[in-house]
C-alpha cells in the first residue's frame, strides 16, 4: 500500500456503522458534490457510506451536480470530479458519467431552474414568501423565526435590489395548518431519534441576493423529484434536517426520506476538511502515487469503519456495512500491512503510518508547502 501521511484531527464521537437491520431495503440514495473545488478525503468518506450502504442493501446511487451557486461553481471542477469518480471506480447507477459530460441533464441543478421556481410558487400560494434585504452577517447571527429586519412585515417587492427571497416555516405563519407543530422529529439511522425547530436559525432562504436558488430549496426539491428515499451525509448537516423536513412537507412530500448522518474527517484544528485544503485533494493524492484502493482504505480507517488502512477496492465497499465485517477484519478486504493511526504527533493529530509508512512520497511536502 502506498504511503499516505495525512495529518487528521480527532474523530467525531458517536457510532460509526449503522445496524444493518435498520437500513431500508433497496433504497435510492445520492452522491451530490458541489463543483466549487476538487474532491477531497471528506468527500471520499461520504462516498464510502453512500456506495457501501447502497450496495449492501440492494439500492441505487444517483449522482447529482449541485451547482446552484453559479458564482462559485466551475465546469472545470465538475469535469475534474467526474474524472476522479471514474478513476476511483465509484460509478453511479444514474446518470451515466458520459451523459453529464455531453451536456444538459436533469441531474445538474443549473440546467433547469423550473422545478425551483414551481416550488417557490407553491410557498407563495401559502402566504409564506417575502423579500428580505437584511445583511448576510446579520442573517447568519439571527436565531428564531423571521429575520433581523422583520422583512416579512415590510412588503418589499421581490425584485428589490440586493434582496433575497425567504419563506416562513414556523407553525404560526400564514397558510399553516392545524397539525403543524413547532418541531420536526426524525429517526436518524445512525444517531437515533432526533427533533428540532425548523425556524431555529430564522426563515429559510429560497433565493439569494445574487439570484441563485438556495441549497435548502434545491436539495429538498431534487430529492423529491429524483425519488431519493435515503439521504446519507455528514454530521455537519444534522441540524439542517428539521428545516428540510418541514420544507418538504410544505411542498407536498407526504413520505420524507430516511436520514443517516455519518462522522466527518477533521483537520488537526478540529475544523472539517474543505475544498480549500489541497493537502487532501483526491487527484493530488492519486498523482502522488496513491491507488484508488489505497485512498478508499485510508478513508475507511480514518473514519473508523476499519481498524487500520489497507487496500479497499470500490467493488468491495458493501463489506463495510455487512454483519461479516467487524473492525476491518474480513475476507472481503485484501490482506496488507497493518499501518495504524498514531497520536505521537500530539493528542489532536493522527498520521497513518507503519514501519513502511514514516513519510509521504518524495516531493510531496515541498509541493504542498508552496500551494496558495
Amino acid at each position: 500500500m502506498t504511503p499516505l501521511a495525512v495529518p487528521l484531527g480527532p474523530r467525531d464521537p458517536g457510532p460509526v456503522r449503522p445496524d444493518p437491520a435498520r437500513l431500508p431495503a433497496a433504497p435510492t440514495t445520492r452522491f451530490a458534490p458541489a463543483p466549487t473545488g476538487l474532491l477531497h478525503l471528506g468527500h471520499l468518506v461520504n462516498a464510502l457510506y453512500v456506495w457501501g450502504i447502497a450496495r449492501a442493501s440492494g439500492g441505487r446511487v444517483l449522482l447529482r451536480i449541485e451547482d446552484h451557486d453559479r458564482q462559485r461553481s466551475l465546469r472545470a471542477h465538475e469535469a475534474a470530479l467526474l474524472d476522479d469518480l471514474e478513476r476511483l471506480g465509484l460509478l453511479p447507477d444514474t446518470p451515466p458519467l458520459d451523459t453529464l459530460r455531453a451536456g444538459r441533464s436533469a441531474y445538474r441543478q443549473s440546467d433547469d431552474p423550473a422545478p425551483y421556481e414551481a416550488a417557490a410558487e407553491v410557498l407563495r400560494a401559502q402566504g409564506r414568501v417575502y423579500a428580505c434585504d437584511c445583511p448576510r452577517a446579520a442573517v447568519l447571527a439571527w436565531r428564531g423565526p423571521g429575520c433581523p429586519g422583520s422583512c416579512g412585515d415590510r412588503g418589499l417587492p421581490e425584485g428589490s435590489p440586493g434582496a433575497s427571497l425567504r419563506a416562513r416555516l414556523d407553525a404560526g405563519a400564514a397558510g399553516s395548518t392545524a397539525d403543524e407543530g413547532d418541531r420536526e422529529a426524525f429517526d436518524d439511522l445512525l444517531l437515533g431519534p432526533r427533533d428540532g425547530d425548523p425556524s431555529a436559525d430564522g426563515d429559510v432562504t429560497l433565493r439569494d441576493r445574487h439570484g441563485n436558488w438556495s441549497y435548502p430549496l434545491c436539495v429538498v426539491v431534487d430529492d423529491a423529484r429524483h425519488g431519493v428515499d435515503l439521504v446519507i451525509r455528514g454530521r455537519d448537516l444534522l441540524d439542517a434536517t428539521p428545516r428540510q423536513l418541514r420544507l418538504g412537507r410544505l411542498l407536498g412530500r407526504a413520505r420524507p426520506p430516511a436520514f443517516l448522518h455519518h462522522p466527518l474527517l477533521r483537520k488537526p484544528s478540529s475544523a472539517k476538511l474543505s475544498k480549500a485544503d489541497h493537502d487532501t485533494a483526491i487527484r493530488d493524492l492519486l498523482e502522488e502515487g496513491a491507488t484508488p484502493a489505497d485512498l478508499l482504505g485510508f478513508a475507511a480507517a480514518a473514519v473508523g469503519l476499519m481498524d487500520a488502512p489497507r487496500a479497499l477496492p470500490a467493488a468491495r465497499l458493501e463489506g463495510l456495512f455487512t454483519t461479516s465485517l467487524r473492525g476491518g477484519c474480513s475476507s472481503v478486504l485484501a490482506p496488507s500491512v497493518s499501518p495504524h493511526f498514531s497520536t505521537s504527533a500530539g493528542p489532536d493529530r493522527r498520521v497513518a503510518h507503519s514501519n513502511q509508512w514514516t513519510r509521504p512520497p518524495a516531493g510531496v511536502r515541498s509541493r504542498r508547502r508552496h500551494r496558495a
